[in-house]
C-alpha cells in the first residue's frame, strides 16, 4: 500500500472523516504534488521543505483564493504530515512553525423568529409528495438543529415516531438521538403515507427522497432552503447552516442553558456552542435593563 492509500485509510478509519473531508483532503495533497513536480520537479512530497510550501501558499493567494480557502487547503497539507510522523516516516513536520493565514470573523446572521414563522405559515397547508417533504424538512432544522449531511443521510430505521425521537450520525461518525415535538412526528406520518406512493424507490433505505426516489444531495437541499427563505429574507446567507444557526439562537434567546444546547448540536466542546451566543446578545440586553433594579425609575 503506498502512502497516500494509507493516509487515506487513517482518515477514514483513525479520524473517522466523512467521505466528502477524505477527499477533499486528498485532492488537496494531490494538487500540491502537482505544484511541487511543476516548480521543484520534485515528486516526492514527503520531502519537501516550508519554502516550497509558502511557494504553494501564495500561488493560491495569487490565483484569488480566499485565506478561509488557503487554511482549509493547508490543514490538509498539516493532516498528511501529522500522519507521516505517526508513521514514523519523517521527523519533523515542515508545517512545524506555521501560523495560518488571518481570516476576518464572518458574522453568521439568524433568520429571525417572523421569517420562520413567515415560511411556515406559507407552507402550512402542504399538498402532494414534494410539499410534504419540504416542509418537514425545513421544520426538521428548525427544531433540531442537525446538521445538512445529518438530515441527509436519515435512515428509516432511525425514525422512532412512537419515541418521538431520530437518531442521526454526526462528524466523526458520533450518533446522538435528538427529540422531535409532538407537531413534527405528525408530518413525519403524512410524509411516510406519501413516501409509499412513489412510483419506484431506488434508495430504499433513507427517509428523505426526491420524487425519483432517489437519495437527496447537499446541493439539493441547500436549493430548497434558499428557495424558500429568499421570499421573506433579505440576508446574504439562507443555507441549511443558518437554519442550524438559528435553532441555536432562538434557544439561547428563550432561556436554553448552553450546555443543553451544545448537546442538541452535536459539539464536542462548549468552545464550538458559544460562537452563538453573541446572537443573545441583544435579547440579553434587553432582559438586564427590563429587569436590573438600577434601571428602573
Amino acid at each position: 500500500m503506498n502512502t497516500k492509500d494509507a493516509f487515506r485509510d487513517y482518515l477514514q478509519l483513525e479520524k473517522k472523516y466523512s467521505p466528502h473531508t477524505v477527499n477533499a483532503y486528498l485532492n488537496d495533497l494531490i494538487y500540491f504534488e502537482t505544484f511541487n513536480k511543476l516548480h521543484f520537479n520534485q515528486e516526492n512530497v514527503e520531502q519537501v521543505n516550508y519554502s516550497q510550501i509558502r511557494n504553494w501558499i501564495v500561488s493560491l493567494v495569487d490565483a484569488n483564493l480566499s485565506n478561509v480557502s488557503v487554511n482549509r487547503k493547508i490543514a490538509s497539507l498539516k493532516a498528511f504530515y501529522k500522519f507521516l510522523l505517526k508513521i514514523k516516516q519523517i521527523d519533523v513536520s515542515p508545517l512545524l512553525k506555521h501560523k495560518a493565514l488571518k481570516t476576518p470573523k464572518i458574522l453568521q446572521i439568524p433568520f429571525s423568529e417572523k421569517e420562520v414563522l413567515d415560511v411556515l405559515v406559507h407552507m402550512q397547508s402542504p399538498v402532494g409528495f414534494e410539499e410534504i417533504r419540504n416542509k418537514l424538512i425545513i421544520d426538521l432544522f428548525y427544531t433540531t438543529g442537525m446538521r445538512r449531511t445529518e438530515l441527509i443521510h436519515i435512515k428509516i430505521s432511525n425514525v422512532n415516531l412512537s419515541g418521538h425521537t431520530i437518531k442521526v450520525l454526526g462528524k466523526r461518525n458520533k450518533e446522538r438521538i435528538l427529540p422531535v415535538l409532538p407537531i413534527i412526528t405528525e408530518q413525519f406520518s403524512l410524509y411516510v403515507r406519501e413516501r409509499l406512493c412513489l412510483e419506484s424507490i431506488v434508495d430504499s433505505e433513507y427517509f428523505f427522497l426526491t420524487k425519483k426516489g432517489l437519495k437527496l444531495n447537499d446541493s439539493f437541499v441547500y436549493r430548497l432552503i434558499n428557495t424558500y427563505f429568499s421570499t421573506v429574507s433579505e440576508k446574504v446567507k439562507k443555507s441549511p447552516h443558518i437554519l442550524r444557526h438559528t435553532f441555536a439562537t432562538h434557544l439561547l434567546n428563550n432561556g436554553a442553558d448552553l450546555n443543553s444546547v451544545k448537546e442538541l448540536l452535536g459539539h464536542s466542546s462548549l468552545a464550538s456552542t458559544q460562537i452563538y451566543t453573541h446572537n443573545s446578545l441583544s435579547e440579553l440586553k434587553k432582559v438586564y435593563q427590563e429587569t436590573h433594579p438600577r434601571n428602573k425609575k
